[in-house]
């Protein structure tokens, strides 16, 4: 546990360049107490001291504005980047080296027991405010966009934007989107095309029926 925790610490020094040194890190880096807090906690909850666990993890979230599970499983050199909002649910599996933003939620859509949450593979970039809902995985080496919501599988090597969240590249490709507004059907012209055409009909009924 304790070389993991160190592994976070070289982890944030290699990607935040406002981190100065490793004491300011330590003490001062709120993603950081946050994850390291989090790895205790999940020690003794995996140990079945989850009445510790939880109160370690709720005075995380008091302190630091960062709510994670006890169960959530966390990998090596996760850096959680300001990290205020940040939510992480019970069942949630974090891969190795991934880097998280202020506002993400790692979220459920039920209330349904066993697996409800994400699983983020490694390398995995999840922007500011995104949110990523349900048990399915994100692919190695993905991005999600910033306020994107993600509701279904990502593939590795994709990014990921807007709501709910498309792939707009994958293996470093952009994908081809339709932007063909003019021959997309439109279903409020047809159904008053419909109307139109039904109202002649009628007229001509009763317009057939005044000369009987």
């Amino acid at each position: 546990m304790f070389k993991t925790i160190r592994e976070d610490l070289q982890t944030i020094l290699e990607r935040d360049p406002a981190a100065r040194n490793a004491m300011e890190v330590f003490f001062m880096y709120p993603g950081f107490k946050a994850v390291m807090n989090h790895r205790i906690a999940h020690w003794f909850y995996k140990h079945g001291h989850k009445f510790i666990a939880t109160s370690i993890s709720n005075r995380v979230r008091r302190k630091y504005g960062i709510e994670i599970h006890p169960a959530a499983q966390i990998g090596r050199g996760v850096f959680i980047d300001h990290g205020m909002g940040v939510v992480i649910g019970e069942t949630a599996i974090i891969g190795d080296n991934c880097t998280i933003y202020q506002g993400v939620t790692l979220g459920g859509t039920g209330k349904h027991k066993g697996k409800r949450h994400p699983t983020i593979g490694n390398n995995v970039l999840i922007g500011c405010g995104a949110k990523v809902l349900g048990p399915f995985t994100v692919g190695d080496n993905s991005k999600i966009a910033a306020n994107a919501v993600v509701l279904q599988e990502v593939p590795a090597n994709c990014t990921c934007v807007g709501i709910p969240a498309r792939i707009v590249k994958r293996d470093n490709i952009k994908v081809t989107t339709n932007f063909d507004h003019i021959h997309m059907p439109d279903p409020v012209s047809q159904e008053l095309c419909k109307l139109s055409h039904r109202i002649d009909v009628l007229e001509k009924s009763n317009s057939d029926s005044e000369e009987i």
